[in-house]
C-alpha cells in the first residue's frame, strides 16, 4: 500500500481509501468483516456521512467491536448550514461512530448560497471551528459536485481537504485539483468509477491514482471482491500503458458527459421512479452487451421510466444539471424495443 500526507493536516493516509456509501446495501456483520479486511490490507482512510443512513452507525459499531478506531483516519460530513444544526449533527456523528473525536469533518455538498449562510454569523462554520478548538474534530473539509463551489471554497483558508468527482470522463475539476496540490491542500477523489458508469474498476482506479495531485481516492465498497479488485489496481504503480490510455479514450467516447453518477440527489421522484437504477440498467442494456440481464432487472422496478410525469423536481436537485426528464424518455424507449 502506498501512503501520503493528507495535505496540510499532517495525517498519514493510504492513497486508496474507503467510501462508505455502499454499506447501506449490506449489514453490520459484513461491514465489520470488510473493515477488518481494509485494516489487514493497509487501507486506513474511511469516508462516510450523516446522509448515508446506517453507514456511520455500522462503521462505528464495527470499529468498536474490532478495537480498530485508532487504526483509521475517520472522515464524515453533514449538510448542516447553521451552528446549532451543526452541533446536533456533530453530536450524532460522534454517537454513531462511537468515538470521542473525528479526524476530518466536512461540509457536505453546499451550494454557493449555502456557503454564505455557513460563513455568516450563527452559521455552521462557527460550530466547526469551536469543535476543532475543543479537540472534537481534527480538520475541516468540504465536498462539492459543482466546480463553482470548489473554486469558491479554495479561497477560504479554513478548509484543509477538498472532495470532488474526478475520473476518466469527469475532468471539470482538473485545474482546481492541480491548484489544491500547489496550495498544499488535500484532494480527495470521489466517484472514481463515475458512480458505477465506468465498468472497468481497475482501469478507473489506475487512471485516478496515476495523477500525483490526487491525495486519496475513495471508491465505494461493500464486498470483499470489490476490495480485492481495488487493491490490485492501487498496487500497480507503473505508468499507464498505451493500451490503458486507449481504453480510457474508448470509455470517454462511450459515456460522453451526459450520464448519471448515481449520487441519488435527484430523489425522491414524485411518482416513485428509482432514477439511478433506470439509468444503470440502461447502461448495461446499451453499453455492455448484457441485454437479458438488464431487462430482467429493469422488470423488477415497481415504477418504470415511462411513468415520469415531467414535473422536473428531480432536475432541480441534480448537481450535474442533467436533463433527467429527457433521459427517462430515452430509457423508456430503449426498454420498449
Amino acid at each position: 500500500m502506498r501512503y501520503t500526507t493528507l495535505g496540510s493536516t499532517g495525517l498519514r493516509v493510504s492513497r486508496l481509501g474507503f467510501g462508505g456509501i455502499p454499506i447501506q446495501r449490506i449489514d453490520q456483520p459484513r461491514t465489520r468483516e470488510l473493515l477488518k479486511a481494509l485494516q489487514d490490507a493497509g487501507v486506513n482512510y474511511i469516508d462516510t456521512a450523516r446522509g448515508y443512513t446506517v453507514s456511520e452507525a455500522w462503521i462505528g459499531q464495527s470499529l468498536e467491536e474490532l478495537g480498530l478506531r485508532d487504526a483509521f483516519v475517520l472522515a464524515t460530513k453533514c449538510r448542516a448550514l447553521r451552528a446549532e444544526e451543526m452541533q446536533e449533527n456533530l453530536a450524532a456523528s460522534l454517537r454513531d461512530l462511537r468515538t470521542h473525536y473525528i479526524d476530518v469533518y466536512q461540509l457536505h455538498n453546499p451550494s454557493l448560497s449555502d456557503l454564505e449562510t455557513i460563513f455568516a454569523p450563527g452559521g455552521a462554520m462557527e460550530a466547526l471551528l469551536q469543535a476543532k478548538a475543543d479537540g472534537i474534530i481534527g480538520h475541516i473539509g468540504i465536498t462539492a459536485h459543482s466546480a463553482e463551489v470548489f473554486a469558491q471554497a479554495l479561497e477560504a483558508d479554513v478548509f484543509e481537504t477538498f472532495m470532488f468527482p474526478y475520473n476518466i470522463v469527469e475532468q471539470q475539476g482538473a485545474s482546481l485539483i492541480d491548484r489544491c496540490a500547489k496550495l498544499g491542500k488535500a484532494f480527495i477523489c470521489m466517484k472514481p468509477l463515475a458512480g458505477g458508469a465506468i465498468e472497468d474498476a481497475a482501469l478507473a482506479l489506475r487512471y485516478t491514482l496515476s495523477n500525483p495531485a490526487v491525495t486519496v481516492c475513495i471508491p465505494g465498497m461493500a464486498e470483499l471482491s470489490e476490495l480485492r479488485c481495488n487493491l490490485q489496481a492501487a498496487e500497480n504503480t507503473a505508468p499507464l500503458a498505451k493500451e490503458e490510455i486507449e481504453a480510457c479514450r474508448q470509455v470517454r467516447d462511450s459515456l460522453g458527459t451526459q450520464f448519471c453518477r448515481r449520487c441519488n440527489y435527484c430523489a425522491p421522484c414524485t411518482v416513485g421512479i428509482s432514477i439511478p437504477n433506470v439509468f444503470l440498467f440502461q447502461g448495461y442494456l446499451n453499453r455492455y452487451d448484457l441485454e437479458g440481464w438488464a431487462r430482467e432487472r429493469y422488470d423488477t422496478l415497481q415504477v418504470k421510466a415511462d411513468a415520469c410525469i415531467q414535473c422536473g423536481a428531480c432536475e432541480s436537485r441534480c448537481p450535474y444539471h442533467l436533463p433527467i426528464r429527457q433521459m427517462l424518455q430515452k430509457a423508456a424507449a430503449d426498454f420498449r424495443v
